[in-house]
């Protein structure tokens, strides 16, 4: 939703609408929100840093918790003019604090746990912001976190989205079977596919590369059906998601992003993967980092991916 804005909003009692049918909350840990003053005449300026949360929350379920099921970092070039998506391997091992333990106590668990331990909903997004922060060194413009059920309902408004499936595999949650090749998908088969990693060559990082490629299909399908220039298409769309959307824009309205990202479009969205490897210590499943994402992170912090990317393409995903 956040980069299918190709229209600007107008009417201000539409714009009240729009910013109320979507939840607000501080979503973001102060070290590791960038204070910068982007927002000038209602204009946001670029570069621009969002955190993008999918939480496996089950609304039949709500008792089984929720963790951070996808992690995406999207920065926006200085142009506004390309956006650069970056998944965060779940398994990535990382220091996170403990509860209970001495001020200061960590311990090395996937990053995936953060969500969890913070509580999932603004406690668990802070707590992986922070964590983020303390990684990378970037800090972030805004952040949004969406459930299993936020995303279904974005893909049936949109009456599904072309998805092209390069490895035939069955779904360990439904059992559904993916054969290879392009298909309109609903919602539910589309984060069902998105949501696999075994049985497939690359394991978690084709699961990564998959989602983005949901990112890019959802926003191909926004622009294609007419939701960004229908007043009443857009508006549906928005009170739709927003029961399941939680952001924090900062300083920034929805409508303020939504004019910054007109220019978003497809063929500009560049899918990154985080060097890294998996490694089983102790028995446990974990994804270390390479040398090369120190480069990785500088770029970010100095947001400049797009030479990074003509010099590192093996961690460039085809989406």
């Amino acid at each position: 939703m956040l980069l299918a804005g190709g229209a600007l909003v107008g009417g201000r009692a539409l714009v009240d609408r729009y910013e109320s049918s979507v939840g607000r909350d501080v979503l973001l840990d102060p070290s590791a929100r960038d204070l910068t003053d982007h927002v000038g005449w209602r204009r946001l300026s670029g570069p621009l840093n969002y955190l993008l949360i999918g939480s496996d929350l089950r609304a039949a379920n709500p008792d089984a918790g929720q963790r951070s099921d996808s992690i995406l970092v999207v920065q926006v070039d200085r142009d506004l003019q390309h956006a650069y998506v970056i998944s965060i391997p779940r398994d990535l091992r990382v220091e996170l604090p403990q509860p209970g333990a001495p001020l200061g106590g960590t311990r090395q668990q996937r990053i995936n746990a953060a969500f969890q331990l913070g509580g999932g909903g603004s406690g668990g997004v802070q707590l992986l912001s922070a964590t983020l922060t303390g990684l990378t060194g970037m800090r972030f413009d805004g952040a949004a976190v969406v459930d299993f059920g936020g995303f279904k309902q974005v893909i049936d408004s949109l009456g599904g989205v072309t998805m092209c499936v390069d490895t035939e595999i069955r779904s360990i949650h439904t059992k559904r079977l993916f054969p290879v090749g392009c298909r309109v998908m609903n919602g539910a088969e589309a984060l069902d596919y998105s949501r696999q990693r075994y049985g497939l060559p690359d394991g978690d990082y084709d699961r990564q590369r998959h989602q983005q490629q949901l990112l890019k299909a959802i926003l191909t399908k926004a622009l294609e059906s007419g939701v960004t220039r229908n007043p009443i298409k857009l508006d549906q769309f928005i009170r739709g998601i927003g029961r399941s959307l939680t952001v924090d824009t900062g300083e920034a309205t929805l409508t303020d992003l939504v004019v910054a990202l007109r220019n978003i479009r497809p063929e500009s969205l560049t899918g990154v993967r985080v060097p890294s490897r998996p490694q089983n210590i102790g028995g446990v499943s974990y994804v270390l980092l390479e040398p090369a994402a120190d480069s990785l992170f500088q770029a970010l912090r100095d947001a400049d991916l797009a030479s990074w990317v003509r010099a590192h393409p093996e961690w460039v995903n085809a989406i």
